[in-house]
């Protein structure tokens, strides 16, 4: 199957940060936290799709998210972390090749994704905890972290909007 086979099956939407979802679970327990301006659901999980074409722009959330490798071709985690710390993390199932199949992107990091080869895609899966909710994500634009972190201008104008 082919990237929009997996769109169409899954019934996914376009995300705002580029890509494309499907939420496949939310969990029934509830948290409150201080760093969560409302209760939230203890942990979410969504299918998320990048096709080579596609960039999951930058942004950040209040929540750790841990992404899980389902098929295609590795995906490339960028992640600033909060001191504005570079570091990219190749999702997938080449293990000699240096991938893993699961990356932890830390709450608070920003980041985005890329599916490096052309003509292809990724399906994966990120599980948010707290779970994810839309008033916690935050989208990133250019200028803004070009003032916060100079030093990352490259990684930084391929990501984030300008």
């Amino acid at each position: 199957m082919n990237a929009e086979d997996w769109i169409t099956h899954l019934d996914m939407a376009a995300h705002p940060e580029g890509g494309y979802f499907k939420q496949s679970f939310v969990s029934p327990e509830k948290i409150s936290l201080a760093t969560h301006p409302a209760e939230r659901n203890l942990f979410t999980s969504i299918y998320f799709l990048l096709r080579s074409q596609d960039i999951s722009h930058f942004h950040r959330l209040k929540s750790d998210e841990l992404w899980y490798f389902h098929m295609g071709n590795a995906v490339m985690v960028h992640i600033l972390d909060a001191e504005g710390n570079y570091r990219a993390e190749k999702l997938g199932l080449d293990l000699a090749g240096g991938e893993r199949p699961q990356v932890l992107v830390e709450k608070g990091s920003i980041f985005g994704s890329t599916v490096d080869a052309e003509n292809t895609f990724s399906l994966v899966g990120c599980m948010v905890s707290p779970g994810f909710d839309f008033a916690d994500f935050e989208l990133l634009k250019q200028a803004e972290l070009l003032q916060l972190y100079p030093e990352q201008e490259q990684v930084i104008k391929k990501l984030a909007y300008e």
